[in-house]
């Protein structure tokens, strides 16, 4: 199946994350029980994700509701990928440092080899590609139920996971001039070829 797209629109999870956020507040977010997305407490801070091309086997889509430190909600829509195989990783985030002002960190891999990850999983809060090809997809599907994909066990077992809640699964996808914000991530595995993180004064992000 083809996508031909600019943007990947997730309005669709705006109405199915309006339960889980009420649920939580209704439920004082419990921050003491540590009921954490993603098995801890996310940062307040977003940062960028890009890629020239994104190649998953085994994925997953389903939305659920990560906690800061300080217990704001942030809904989420999480890609989860059995394998992924990513061309010229950039992660950057722009970082406050008192009296000395924004600094960014910036971390990205080798332009001619391929980071691999197995059981990744991003939450964001917004994707762009230039096309996305999928192989198998299934829309719709109840979060509980996917199986072509991971679900993490972090969000499985947290009270803001609904296992009825709309999802989708696909047996593979390719994305091209991908660019990603997210509020965490997470590997089970990550081999990052040509490794390099520098730190600079000012905004200098991915995209």
């Amino acid at each position: 199946m083809l996508y031909r797209s600019g943007r990947t629109c997730w309005k669709r999870f705006a109405t199915v994350l309006l339960p889980a956020v009420a649920a939580a507040a209704a439920l004082g977010i419990g921050m003491a029980q540590g009921a954490l997305a993603a098995s801890f407490f996310i940062s307040d801070q977003k940062f960028q994700l890009a890629a020239d091309r994104l190649a998953g086997r085994g994925v997953s889509i389903y939305p659920v509701v990560d906690v800061t430190r300080s217990g704001t909600l942030v809904p989420v829509v999480v890609l989860g990928f059995n394998h992924a195989d990513v061309k010229r990783l950039c992660v950057s985030a722009v970082i406050p440092i008192p009296v000395l002002g924004p600094y960014t960190l910036m971390l990205t891999s080798s332009d001619q080899q391929t980071v691999e990850a197995s059981n990744l999983f991003i939450d964001t809060t917004s994707v762009r590609a230039d096309q996305v090809n999928s192989r198998d997809i299934d829309l719709g599907v109840a979060a509980g139920a996917i199986r072509k994909g991971p679900i993490n066990p972090g969000d499985r077992n947290s009270r803001f996971f609904d296992p009825n809640v709309f999802a989708s699964q696909v047996n593979a996808a390719v994305l091209t001039n991908v660019r990603v914000i997210s509020v965490a991530s997470t590997a089970g595995t990550l081999s990052v070829p040509g490794f390099d993180l520098q730190i600079e004064q000012g905004s200098h992000q991915c995209f």
